[in-house]
């Protein structure tokens, strides 16, 4: 298994935008920081797909490594490869994309039988929306409790924006800001970083892991 040699920057420029962000939350010590994360969809291993996350510092956060294109599970792992997340798949009549997320490490269950059976409970159902006619047509996801998939009285966040384009907010039931996904931009104008490598910014009180298990949906669900 190859590795790519590099995991404290992405790239040079990549290491400045870091180096100046970590400055600046310095500058802005006073008060509640956002966590600003740097996404690179991109493996650490040559021959994955994934992602690798990095903080304002440039030190690794988050990794995920997927073995095939279209898994029905995805593991979130901290730097040190040690399972934060699972998500595992769960399709109805083959429309409904829904997840379950588990903390942790649930092995091989993503099939409906498994899921029924397995000792751990599901800490949300993360589901795409799917009617494109009605309602909120700025909504990519909704976020539910536990393993409710249909009453939108579980809706704990709604997912809104375009994650094509890289600009997605989730809101809480107050609709407040919880975390955001947004391009990020080098302050060198000959650097373009394009939409492979973008920013989540996590609000104070919200779960940085939980947010980037969020991330990964999306990227499942509109890619």
């Amino acid at each position: 298994m190859r590795v790519f040699p590099k995991l404290k920057s992405l790239s040079r420029a990549v290491h400045e935008e870091q180096e100046r962000e970590h400055d600046e939350e310095k500058n802005n010590a006073g008060g509640s920081l956002c966590t600003s994360l740097t996404v690179w969809r991109k493996s650490l291993v040559m021959s994955c797909k994934g992602f690798t996350v990095i903080d304002s510092y440039g030190n690794l956060v988050y990794r995920v490594d997927n073995y095939i294109g279209r898994p029905n599970e995805v593991i979130l792992m901290d730097a040190s490869g040690k399972s934060i997340l699972t998500m595992c798949r769960r399709r109805k009549l083959g429309l409904l994309d829904s997840w379950f997320v588990y903390e942790g490490e649930v092995g091989n269950q993503h099939t409906r039988s498994n899921l029924r059976k397995s000792s751990k409970s599901p800490i949300c159902c993360v589901r795409k929306r799917l009617n494109i006619l009605h309602g909120n047509t700025n909504v990519q996801a909704y976020v539910y409790r536990g393993t409710s998939h249909s009453d939108k009285r579980c809706v704990a966040f709604t997912i809104e924006g375009s994650y094509a384009q890289r600009t997605c907010k989730v809101l809480d039931e107050c609709r407040r800001v919880v975390a955001e996904i947004k391009r990020k931009e080098a302050s060198t104008k000959d650097v373009s970083f394009g939409i492979e490598i973008f920013q989540l910014i996590v609000h104070p009180g919200f779960d940085p892991a939980f947010a980037m298990a969020l991330v990964l949906l999306l990227d499942q669900m509109f890619s």
